[in-house]
């Protein structure tokens, strides 16, 4: 059985995903049999097995249980609980990190991975409006820190709808706004990223109720994220799922074509300069 504990220098989630495969396998159960008594599916024992997901200190002790690893999970489970995110956002943040592949629809701001820092920051105040400087200067630095994701060239697949109300709608100033669409026209135009945007024209749409976000993984199910204020969910059931990605594909289907979107995107950023100059 899994005996000493796990070096929280290397990746935690990995590893201890990869001691419950060992685990569970050694007990001749399948992840399927092993989700029943914690009424999770066998996907979601996939996605602690791949690191995906991370595991919760309920859940590391029933599988201590359910498996006799003499508390091995249960110790080891401190070390995934630290994050720098929000708890409504952590398990996603982790999840974005191990994705092969994000899809991504932005109602009213730019995702967090394409924001400037002064972009972000205005963000951040608009949330918090009586934060110390020094709290705003830390999620801004988390948030940036995220986006060295888009810094491997090729992993993960960016592709993200953008409605046009998140052009129009002015963040901080109409410099910040010139600066932050031309950093997504930049990442768009070196081939890093897929973007659309969804036109006012478009009318009613797929995913009125809100954000979504969906990311699938090498040797692991798909999930979904969608996010409200101050919380969020990340689904792992497969119908769920499934209805999230047609979702997404409607989404796509009504908005600008790549060509047409980065267009839009570029017009929007001279608007922005020349009032700047104006």
């Amino acid at each position: 059985m899994p005996g000493k504990n796990l070096d929280p220098s290397s990746s935690p989630r990995a590893l201890l995903g990869a001691e419950l495969r060992v685990a569970r396998e050694r007990a001749g159960m399948s992840q399927t049999e092993l989700g029943e008594p914690l009424f999770v599916s066998g996907s979601f024992i996939g996605q602690l097995e791949a690191g995906t997901r991370r595991m919760h200190i309920d859940f590391a002790r029933q599988i201590d249980d359910i498996l006799g690893t003499n508390g091995f999970f249960t110790r080891n489970c401190g070390a995934l609980a630290k994050s720098k995110y929000p708890n409504h956002f952590a398990e996603a943040a982790e999840a974005e990190a191990e994705a092969m592949t994000i899809r991504e629809y932005a109602p009213l701001a730019l995702p967090g991975m394409l924001q400037t820092a002064a972009y972000a920051r205005e963000v951040f105040l608009a949330y918090q409006p009586t934060a110390p400087d020094d709290v705003i200067a830390e999620l801004v630095a988390n948030r940036l820190d995220r986006a060295k994701l888009l810094d491997n060239p090729t992993t993960p697949l960016l592709w993200c709808v953008l409605d046009e109300t998140l052009l129009r709608r002015v963040v901080g100033s109409r410099k910040v706004m010139a600066e932050g669409l031309r950093h997504v026209a930049a990442l768009i135009r070196s081939r890093r990223i897929f973007a659309q945007v969804l036109p006012f024209s478009a009318g009613a749409h797929s995913s009125m109720g809100g954000t979504l976000k969906l990311m699938t993984f090498e040797g692991a199910p798909p999930l979904a994220y969608v996010q409200g204020n101050a919380m969020g969910v990340l689904l792992d059931e497969p119908g769920t799922v499934a209805r999230h990605s047609l979702t997404y594909d409607l989404l796509t289907a009504s908005a600008l074509s790549p060509n047409e979107s980065l267009a839009m995107i570029e017009s929007a950023a001279e608007d922005y300069e020349h009032d700047q100059h104006a």
